[in-house]
């Protein structure tokens, strides 16, 4: 018989470092039947002062093979009722651990002195995760919230990981000034807590990622191309119609003209939560609420009618403007939920990790579990862990993107029962 993969979670509230990972680490050891290959640990800042504990604390209660982690201003796990837990403003720990046969485990880190120049080669690439792309391996990436260099760095995994999937978050804390970490094991004798870079593990072999990736945005008006623009302000925008592109106009004027034909609590809720929404498909006719990547308004130009975005872009692109607020946040996230169930792999998952924004949660919805309880009501009860990031990883189209304001999800599966 076939060994099975085995897919484990459990969250600790306890004020004491050592009682929290004695919980988790207990209630694992009882569920977990196979060797520990891989770990994602999520700790909230509270505990900040004793991160240097962590790793040899959970080492000697469980010893795991290849471990990632992240502190976080908010904790999401599995009781001991096995409900799902968003963890918010106190302490808490979250451990999961899975058992993977069959699966090729190869952890990372990755400091900003060691990304490639954007024109070296695939080759260039693939040496800092230690990786074949022949492998087709997907990937979970946790980031410190200054390394400057995500984008670059998930634009040259994207070049030289194609058909790979990149999820993840960027650390966070419980209020500005707290000290964050990443948290880095690989075998016994590399145990880590990083202040920079990006710890990451790649997962190849009878394992799947799937990504739902809830940018929270519903779209207002109609669809726009670019006629004009440089680097990230936007100059001239043309109406898309059933006989293509309209004549040019400043993308301010395009604005006002929208902002006449609002509701009344549409024009309010623009006033803070409008956004911009930029295609990521050129070849598409028919785009749907998905194919955007959402981006934020940064400034206006009214002498000249510009707009800045903060995204680059160009000419040819079709754009629309977005609205957000807990409603609408809501209906995104279940039509999402929808479709993966609909496409029935929900069937095979055996364990998922959700990166969310610290501005959702408890103050976007305005109460608490929204998102994780969503989650397991479509895709299954499930073994999950995560934490509320200061920017979410995750594909939009065949792209990876930094994003705000998001729930990105890693839902896991073995291929041999696909």
């Amino acid at each position: 018989m076939t060994e099975q993969i085995q897919w484990v979670n459990a969250i600790s509230t306890r004020l004491s470092l050592e009682s929290a990972i004695s919980e988790v680490t207990d209630r694992i050891k009882k569920q977990l039947s196979g060797s520990p290959d891989l770990g994602f640990l999520f700790i909230s800042s509270a505990y900040a002062s004793e991160y240097p504990r962590l790793l040899p604390l959970i080492q000697e209660k469980l010893p795991i093979s290849v471990l990632i982690g992240s502190g976080g201003g908010g904790i999401i796990g599995i009781d001991e009722e096995n409900q799902a837990q968003e963890i918010e403003g106190n302490p808490a720990l979250s451990l999961t651990v899975a058992h993977l046969p069959g699966v090729n485990v190869q952890g990372f880190h990755i400091s900003a002195e060691e990304i490639p120049d954007l024109d070296s080669g695939a080759k260039a690439w693939t040496n800092l995760t230690g990786v074949s792309p022949e492998q087709e391996p997907d990937f979970i990436l946790l980031a410190d919230p200054f390394f400057s260099k995500v984008n670059d760095l998930l634009e040259g995994l994207d070049f030289a990981y194609p058909q790979g999937k990149k999820v993840g978050g960027l650390a966070s804390a419980m209020a500005m000034g707290m000290q964050t970490g990443l948290f880095y094991q690989n075998g016994t004798e590399n145990t880590e807590l990083l202040r920079g870079g990006m710890v990451g593990v790649a997962l190849s072999g009878n394992i799947k990622v799937d990504t739902i990736v809830a940018q929270g945005c519903r779209p207002v008006g109609p669809q726009f191309q670019i006629t004009k623009g440089e680097r990230n302000v936007l100059a001239e925008v043309a109406m898309v119609g059933e006989n293509g592109a309209e004549a040019g106009k400043p993308p301010l004027q395009a604005l006002r003209e929208l902002m006449n034909e609002l509701s009344p609590d549409d024009q309010q809720l623009a006033q803070d939560s409008l956004f911009l929404g930029i295609a990521r498909s050129e070849f598409k006719l028919e785009l749907q609420e998905g194919d955007f990547l959402i981006r934020n308004l940064l400034g206006i130009d009214p002498k000249v009618g510009a707009i800045a975005v903060g995204d680059k872009l160009r000419p040819g692109q079709r754009i629309q403007f977005h609205l957000r607020d807990g409603n609408t946040s809501a209906e995104d996230l279940e039509v999402l939920l929808e479709k993966y169930q609909r496409e029935e792999k929900n069937n095979s998952a055996v364990g998922a990790l959700l990166f969310s924004c610290l501005g959702r949660g408890k103050e976007l919805y305005g109460k608490p579990n929204f998102d994780s309880e969503l989650f397991r009501r479509y895709v299954g009860e499930i073994p999950l862990g995560g934490f509320f990031c200061n920017g979410e990883i995750g594909p939009v189209g065949s792209e990876t993107f930094l994003h705000g304001y998001t729930s990105s999800f890693a839902i896991f599966r073995p291929t041999a029962m696909t």
